[in-house]
């Protein structure tokens, strides 16, 4: 059997390790993997009559992967191309047949269809966040044999508990704001972190807990303003070394106001999301009059190898996912739910939103993690 395998969306830690397993895994039944560069993308990019596209194309073997696991990112490469919608300026040039006259956008999953029928491929196993998980589910509605299984920092994918990246993320931001204490008690100074966390915030919640941060806030609660300002100024009085610590998921936003978003739109109309840190910042100076540091820790989050849980995490899914494969059970999303290791059907990330349980987990009126009832809890508090 000829497996494909891909990542896609942003990096994490973890999904070195889950390349070497699937390759362990498919060795040990005597298949071979094909490693398709930079996620979808390969896809789109493959020509037949041109040698030079098979760069987007590595052959794994228990040799090349045998080390890859010691360190972070993915060897595969990854990208944020969506075959579904794909702007025409993104075309490659011996797909132009395919597009539409006037057409800003394609769907172009017919090329994909196109190039896993020449590519031979028996089954795919895509690695990804919501949006590789939504065109992989896309696939197995057009009768493509794959499985998928979610990584992504914010922990925002719906139908599991936890993703790959996850883990590792609250590691590195509470290592980061345990360090950032020094500077902040040396100048007696309010220290704002913030953290990747676009519509879930999870991430900081979970980190501000860890880490003991006076405030926290998530996207899921609109800030006041005012109100943050006097219990921070509360925070930075109650503490002998006279400073203050606050968490914000970079989804976070001030009553009234929208995500703060920055620079140009990228192909598909997104622009970058972050800068609410330094709007705290301001608003913080200038209702209390304390100084403040503003850090975003942004790339360093998903950077370097990944801690044990997600080496753990990434083993298992890729293992699940190998087995399942099998089995014959294709058109398969990979999932923990009650800590448990379970197969949905591939389009279960699209049914819904993740979110915090902000009744549960979070004190909106103190800008606090807050947990409450833990019998029957998973391990990660979701």
């Amino acid at each position: 059997m000829r497996i494909g395998l891909l990542t896609g969306g942003g990096d994490v830690p973890g999904l070195n390790v889950a390349i070497k397993t699937v390759v362990r895994e498919a060795t040990l039944r005597g298949w071979t993997v094909q490693g398709l560069r930079r996620g979808w993308e390969a896809l789109l990019r493959l020509d037949a009559d041109d040698p030079g596209t098979a760069a987007w194309l590595t052959t794994l073997t228990p040799e090349r992967v045998r080390t890859i696991d010691r360190t972070g990112g993915t060897i595969l490469h990854t990208s944020r191309v969506n075959p579904a919608s794909l702007p025409i300026a993104d075309l490659p040039p011996h797909h132009a047949a395919f597009a539409t006259p006037g057409a800003k956008t394609i769907d172009a999953t017919p090329i994909a269809l196109k190039a896993i029928e020449a590519l031979g491929i028996d089954a795919l196993i895509a690695i990804g966040g919501d949006g590789t998980l939504r065109f992989g589910a896309r696939l197995a509605k057009e009768g493509v044999p794959i499985v998928t299984f979610a990584k992504t920092m914010d922990n925002d994918v719906h139908g599991t508990d936890v993703c790959i990246g996850f883990s590792t993320a609250i590691t590195r931001s509470v290592d980061a704001i345990t360090a950032l204490r020094t500077t902040a008690g040396s100048h007696e100074r309010v220290l704002v972190v913030e953290l990747f966390g676009r519509r879930s915030g999870e991430t900081a919640l979970l980190a501000g807990l860890l880490a003991d941060a006076d405030r926290t806030l998530i996207a899921e609660t609109p800030v006041d303003p005012a109100r943050l300002a006097e219990l921070i100024a509360g925070d930075w009085r109650a503490n002998p070394s006279r400073y203050a610590v606050v968490v914000a998921a970079e989804g976070a936003k001030l009553v009234g106001g929208e995500e703060i978003e920055h620079g140009a739109p990228d192909a598909y109309g997104r622009r970058r999301l972050g800068g609410i840190g330094e709007v705290l910042g301001e608003e913080i100076k200038s209702r209390t009059g304390l100084d403040t540091i503003v850090q975003r820790l942004a790339y360093m989050m998903r950077s370097g190898p990944p801690d044990s849980f997600d080496r753990m995490l990434a083993n298992a899914y890729a293992t699940f996912a190998v087995e399942l494969i099998a089995a014959r059970q294709f058109g398969k999303f990979c999932a923990v739910q009650g800590g448990r290791y379970v197969a949905l059907p591939a389009d279960t990330p699209a049914h819904g939103a993740r979110q915090v349980d902000v009744a549960s987990l979070y004190d909106d009126s103190e800008y606090r993690p807050r947990i409450t009832g833990i019998a029957g809890r998973a391990a990660f508090l979701s």
